[in-house]
C-alpha cells in the first residue's frame, strides 16, 4: 500500500509547518523544512496549496493583547507572557494554545532556557558583589556580637553596684 502526504503528517502539523514557513523572516524554506524534519518540496508544495490566506495565513494573530505581531519580533516582556501563560499547560492543551498564538512548542523551550542562562549568567558576573555583601554582613555580625558583650558587662556591672549598695546598708 503506498504511502500518501495524508498519513505521514497530521493536519495539526500542516497548520503549524505553514505558520513557521510564513513567519520564517529571512531564513530559507529550506532551513525551515530542515528545522521540521521533512521534505523541502513537501513544505513547497503546502505553501502554494495554501495559498496566502490559507488555513495558516499570516492573519492569524495572538488573541492576547500583549502577545501581538509576528512571534520573531516580540520583545523579551512579550515572550515572558507567552511564558507565563503556557506554563502549566502540556500535550494536547499547550499545542492548541501554541497554534493559537502562532508559535512552536521549541520556541517555549527556548525562551525559557534563554531566560534561565540569562539569570545563571547574571550570578555569575557579579561574585565581586556577593563578595562585598558576604564582607558587610560578616562585619555586621561582629558589631552585633560586641554590642551584646557589651549590653552584658553593664547588666553585670548595674547588679554588682546593687549588691554594694545592699551590704552598705
Amino acid at each position: 500500500m503506498p504511502r500518501t502526504l495524508h498519513s505521514l503528517h497530521s493536519p495539526e502539523f500542516k497548520e503549524q509547518a505553514l505558520l513557521k514557513a510564513r513567519g520564517r523572516g529571512a531564513r530559507s524554506l529550506a532551513s525551515v523544512a530542515g528545522d521540521l524534519n521533512m521534505s523541502h518540496g513537501t513544505l513547497k508544495n503546502w505553501l502554494k496549496a495554501a495559498g496566502p490566506a490559507g488555513p495558516a495565513g499570516p492573519q492569524a494573530q495572538a488573541t492576547h493583547p500583549l502577545l501581538e505581531g509576528p512571534v520573531a519580533s516580540w520583545s523579551s516582556a512579550q515572550r515572558m507572557g507567552a511564558l507565563h501563560e503556557s506554563y502549566s499547560l502540556s500535550g494536547e492543551a499547550l499545542a492548541g494554545w501554541c497554534r493559537e498564538h502562532g508559535l512552536f512548542e521549541h520556541q517555549l523551550r527556548q525562551w525559557h532556557d534563554d531566560f534561565c542562562a540569562a539569570g545563571v549568567s547574571a550570578v555569575r558576573e557579579a561574585p565581586g558583589a556577593f563578595r562585598e555583601l558576604q564582607r558587610q554582613h560578616d562585619l555586621l555580625q561582629r558589631k552585633e556580637k560586641a554590642l551584646a558583650e557589651v549590653a552584658a558587662l553593664l547588666v553585670l556591672q548595674k547588679n554588682f553596684q546593687a549588691l554594694l549598695e545592699g551590704a552598705d546598708k
